[in-house]
């Protein structure tokens, strides 16, 4: 333990290198929304006499210099009426100037222009939303959280944008409904975050209100503590009541062996479903949603992924349901380790698990964050043995969070809960703390403990506990730090979240020093870091896995990135695991070096890639790496995506070798905002296997949606058993119709 105190101690010098960060760029005085004094007409024109009764935003550069003027005449105006928050722009350019990339909905990329609004409806200073509209028409919308400024467009909610290009520019009016926004009003104002932003996508150049400084990396524009302070008067709440029901009929097709395991057998099963939702603001500030019979089918494949350790992989939530405030319940440990970790629920073992029906409440009641979830999972039983047999579980969640101390400091705790038909269960309640301790420096501490059933209640409470605490400077210019230990115990069972290991200690360190943009400088940022990694077994206190790495990252003016690094690892094992059937990693001690680089083009053309490669030690042998990803716009209306990832591992002491290929195509054609077509194909030769995901889009309105999606798995090295494979394990077409019905 002395040994753990010495390396956590040896970092503590940063943090007589913290800088105190900048004045925030907003002014201290809030900022009176004007009311509009006369129709708008939305339909992208920016013409109606009550736009020009306002005053534009005073915009300056954020990239790729910051502080310079905007490059095009840009006119961003904000107003309100009793309804909505109405945003335009008259973004003046060159017609070869602007870059109308797609009609997709949730476009999210460098690769195009935008107008964009973002807001704090708390006034939190951490979470919000935002509305991006492009030139052809295309919106994107999404949360961030945790003032990090990430964003995340999974989240979808009811708006309206409306666009024109004419040889001076393109000119946009956005319409964002307050009832599509949470709020807490104070004697009839509101007051938000709020910022502003137009990006031209040939120039890498964003223009913004208020003056945000990029000092916190790439997201710095979307940092909600950054946001100018508005105030909105005489707002009148209206509460809609939204009911989406859904109808959907298909057919799936799966091959099984059958019983003397000569062949496989096709089976048909025809699908007919029933189910909808309901989503409705119990206040300002507080929505309820109700699901019956939720069906996901609509919701786009996974990601494949090749595994090069003895841990889970870890996958992203993108089932809608799920995603409104996802951050409120994103208790993280570190890591991809959460207490809560949505897919649990719904999927078991990579199968869909029927969701009978819950609820879940998010919003805020005084000053604390709410998150309620409460669902039933039916049972699967098909095909299987008893024992393997799932029987229908109710999973809740329980979370609270409130500010503390000031603006950026928030303390909360959690309650997650599985219970089985038969009894069993698994519950995990846990207390976190976010802190701004001194200027950009944060002290987070997690505790969490689990109670199981398959667990002796006698234990000692550090068995089941999870611990975690963690100092850091948020910033990317300048020198920044970070300094954490956790430790888990041998029986933590959070069965509602996700842990990669289990009954470690660990320890982390990182030291960076980042510089943003200087005239004449190639770089628009750029940042060294040096960090370091550590887990040690609970018992004996012995190390098993130690990762070092040293490395230089940035962002060209241009708009393009880049990274290099060198890592050094040691790893201690215990146990062997399987890469294929063919190789194996050794129980050992190893010791072992790697590089690794990758750049991303600029956005700012039809043509553009991701590129990467390494080299370097894996445990006893070596290991190389690259991977490749075109992108091609071809025009508006049809957009092409490649992916192709190499992984060649060799021992050649035991005359080993492992080869990995995971290959992707990504296709979207788009006649306008409303009907689409996606595809995706792809390959993974780990798994001897492909999947392609199709999906036919009809959305004439947020809220009513026709799908028709066809998914088939295939099996590429069929001889490889006797009897041989069918070519496909499973396939299925199913068409979905949604409409939103608003009372």
């Amino acid at each position: 333990m002395m040994s753990r105190v010495i390396l956590l101690l040896a970092f503590w010098p940063t943090l007589a290198l913290a800088q105190s960060p900048p004045a925030s760029p907003a002014t201290s005085e809030t900022f009176v929304v004007p009311r509009l004094n006369g129709p708008i007409d939305l339909d992208g024109r920016v013409d109606e006499p009550a736009w020009d009764a306002i005053e534009p935003l005073p915009l300056i550069t954020h990239w790729p210099s910051f502080g310079d003027a905007p490059s095009e005449p840009t006119e961003i105006r904000l107003a309100y009426d009793d309804a909505y928050i109405y945003v335009s722009c008259r973004c003046y350019a060159p017609p070869e100037a602007v870059f109308a990339a797609s009609f997709k909905r949730d476009l999210n990329t460098l690769g195009t222009d935008y107008l964009a609004l973002g807001l704090d409806t708390y006034n939190d200073n951490t979470t919000g939303v935002g509305f991006w509209a492009s030139p052809t028409g295309s919106r994107t919308d999404g949360t961030f959280a945790n003032d990090d400024g990430n964003f995340d467009d999974t989240w979808n909610t009811f708006w309206d944008a409306e666009v024109t290009v004419t040889p001076e520019g393109w000119f946009a009016e956005m319409r964002v409904p307050f009832s599509s926004l949470r709020y807490q009003p104070v004697d009839g104002r509101v007051m938000m975050g709020l910022s502003a932003w137009r990006y031209l996508g040939k120039k890498n150049e964003m223009d913004i209100f208020p003056d945000i400084p990029p000092t916190w990396g790439f997201w710095s524009f979307n940092k909600a503590s950054q946001f100018q302070k508005v105030v909105f008067e005489g707002i009148e709440t209206r509460r809609p009541v939204y009911i989406t029901p859904y109808a959907l009929g298909g057919l799936g097709q799966s091959f099984d062996l059958n019983d003397p395991e000569t062949a496989y057998v096709r089976t048909d099963d025809p699908v007919t479903e029933l189910g909808g939702d309901l989503k409705m603001s119990l206040t300002d500030n507080l929505t309820l949603d109700l699901t019956l019979n939720t069906d996901f089918a609509q919701v786009e494949a996974d990601n494949q992924q090749v595994n090069l350790t003895r841990f889970s992989l870890f996958f992203p939530e993108k089932r809608q349901f799920f995603l409104e405030r996802a951050s409120l319940f994103d208790v993280n440990l570190g890591g991809s380790n959460r207490l809560f970790y949505s897919r649990r629920i719904g999927l078991h073992d990579g199968q869909a698990v029927r969701l009978l029906g819950g609820g879940r409440l998010v919003g805020r009641v005084g000053p604390w964050d709410v998150g309620v979830i409460n669902l039933q999972t039916g049972r699967i039983t098909e095909n299987l043995d008893p024992a393997d047999a799932l029987g229908s579980e109710n999973f809740g969640v329980l979370r609270l969070r409130r500010q503390v101390l000031n603006a950026n400091s928030t303390a909360g705790g959690m309650l997650a809960s599985r219970v089985s038909e038969d009894g069993a269960y698994n519950v995990a309640v846990g207390l976190d703390t976010d802190l701004r301790v001194l200027g950009e420096s944060f002290l987070t501490v997690n505790w969490v403990q689990t109670f199981d059933d398959e667990v002796d209640a006698g234990l000692s409470p550090l068995d089941v506990t999870r611990m975690r605490a963690r100092l850091e400077r948020r910033a990317y210019v300048g020198t920044s730090y970070a300094l954490g230990i956790a430790r888990s115990g041998r029986e933590y069972r959070p069965d509602m979240g996700f842990e990669q290991r289990e009954d470690y200690t660990a320890l982390r360190g990182l030291v960076s020093q980042g510089w943003g943009s200087s005239p004449g400088s190639p770089f628009a940022r750029h940042q060294v870091s040096a960090s370091t990694l550590a887990y040690f077994r609970n018992e004996g206190g012995t190390a098993e896995t130690v990762e070092n790495r040293v490395g230089w990252e940035g962002q060209l003016t241009s708009g393009a990135f880049f990274n290099v690094g060198v890592d050094v690892v040691y790893e201690d094992l215990l146990e062997a695991f399987d890469l294929s059937d063919a190789a194996e990693v050794l129980p050992g001690e190893y010791t072992f070096v790697s590089a690794s680089a990758g750049y991303q083009s600029s956005r700012g053309g039809t043509l553009s890639f991701d590129i990467n490669a390494g080299l370097g030690g894996f445990y006893d042998g070596w290991r190389a790496t690259a991977g490749f990803a075109p992108r091609w716009i071809v025009s508006k209306h049809l957009e092409l995506n490649g992916g192709y990832d190499l992984n060649r591992i060799r021992f050649p002491d035991r005359e080993q070798t492992f080869t990995a290929h995971l290959g992707s195509i990504r296709a979207l054609a788009a006649l306008n905002t409303r009907f689409s077509l996606a595809a995706f194909l792809q390959y993974n030769s780990a798994a001897n296997a492909g999947a392609a995901n199709i999906r036919f889009r009809y959305n004439p309105q947020e809220g009513t949606d026709f799908f028709l999606v066809i998914n088939s798995g295939f099996n590429t090295d069929r001889l490889r058993e006797v009897p041989a494979l069918p070519p496909t394990d499973n396939r299925t077409i199913l068409a979905k119709y949604t409409y939103t019905f608003t009372l």
